[in-house]
């Protein structure tokens, strides 16, 4: 383990595992005696392109009409054909829809679609998602594009319930990683038109029981219902140490915070130097109870561990590779769900 500051910051502090390959104090060899070895980032990118892919819904539907889908989890989504252009040409024939959509911290992590939005001032801060959601489409391989807003009907009861202050966020992939392998991590930022107006997002009843948020997106890819997470609280900023032969090209660092189910933050930066991710906003509530959660790629599976905090000023947190363990998607999507 590096050297770096004492570790400070917790109370009730309890490491979490739970799959059954976990390892001893000082362990540094697999189930076969074989020294252990720390990811390759290509690996663990593999590991979230998976998840991700698992995740993806696939639909079809003729261009020449309205193309209306109803997602696992109930959301619905209307596509109006006639809207298609490829290479400014009107499409014709069937069309390939794409759909990924994410409610719960746990999926966020598996795929690294984390609720962290832009502010005015430029920096990051933890949002609450009313559903994050991915949308494309194309034809025989080719991108299409959209010229008409399409509309997405999303159930209330998926993310707790309505909430007035929800808006609309356009995700942006991998904006700070210059192409590295892996570069998955996304941003969120508040949509806006010309004039600075947000579209509305309005309560009504869903096509299944009970309320749902009604919204219309005019561009495919990534969009967020969300809103900042609110706390009086002041603010700090956060590192945490990770065991040796891990930095963020092959690991990642988030932090759940408790009661917010539908919330994952992400530490976006490394300090190479310090050896340390960092948040380095300044934006996580002083007192904060919370899970720092560290991943990364074992022989196709999570190699994991989680911490109980609760946070104070300029805190340090530690991860020994002694208190990781190795567990599958499901398995780890569970755990992160079942935090408080």
């Amino acid at each position: 383990m590096k050297n770096t500051r004492k570790l400070f910051g917790m109370v009730a502090m309890a490491v979490i595992t739970m799959a059954s390959c976990s390892r001893e104090e000082g362990d540094q060899t697999d189930e076969q005696g074989i020294p252990f070895q720390a990811a390759t980032p290509q690996a663990f990118a593999g590991l979230k392109a998976d998840a991700l892919a698992e995740l993806t819904q696939n639909f079809q539907f003729d261009a020449s009409g309205m193309g209306v889908f109803t997602t696992e989890n109930g959301t619905q989504i209307s596509i109006n054909g006639t809207c298609l252009t490829k290479n400014g040409n009107a499409v014709t024939g069937q069309v390939a829809v794409e759909i990924v959509e994410l409610y719960d911290r746990g999926n966020m992590l598996l795929t690294n679609k984390t609720t962290m939005g832009r502010m005015d001032d430029g920096g990051k801060a933890i949002m609450i998602s009313g559903g994050e959601f991915y949308v494309n489409a194309t034809q025989g391989g080719d991108q299409l594009n959209l010229g008409c807003n399409m509309q997405v009907v999303i159930p209330v009861d998926l993310t707790g319930g309505a909430d007035n202050q929800m808006s609309l966020w356009k995700g942006t992939i991998g904006e700070d990683c210059d192409n590295a392998v892996g570069c998955d991590d996304i941003i969120w930022d508040e949509i806006r038109d010309d004039e600075g107006n947000m579209p509305g997002i309005e309560i009504g009843k869903g096509i299944t029981q009970g309320d749902a948020y009604y919204t219309f997106f005019q561009e495919f890819g990534w969009t967020n219902v969300d809103r900042f997470a609110s706390d009086p609280r002041p603010k700090t900023g956060l590192l945490v140490d990770v065991p040796e032969g891990f930095n963020d090209e092959n690991s990642a660092v988030y932090i759940s915070y408790d009661g917010e189910p539908n919330a994952l933050a992400f530490l976006d930066k490394y300090d190479e130097d310090l050896e340390l991710f960092t948040e380095h906003y300044g934006q996580i509530p002083i007192g904060l109870e919370a899970h720092v959660i560290f991943v990364s790629e074992d022989n196709g599976n999570w190699l994991y561990a989680i911490k109980a905090v609760t946070i104070v000023d300029n805190g340090t947190i530690t991860f020994n590779l002694s208190e990781t363990a190795t567990t599958s998607d499901a398995q780890l999507k569970a755990l992160i769900n079942n935090l408080p």
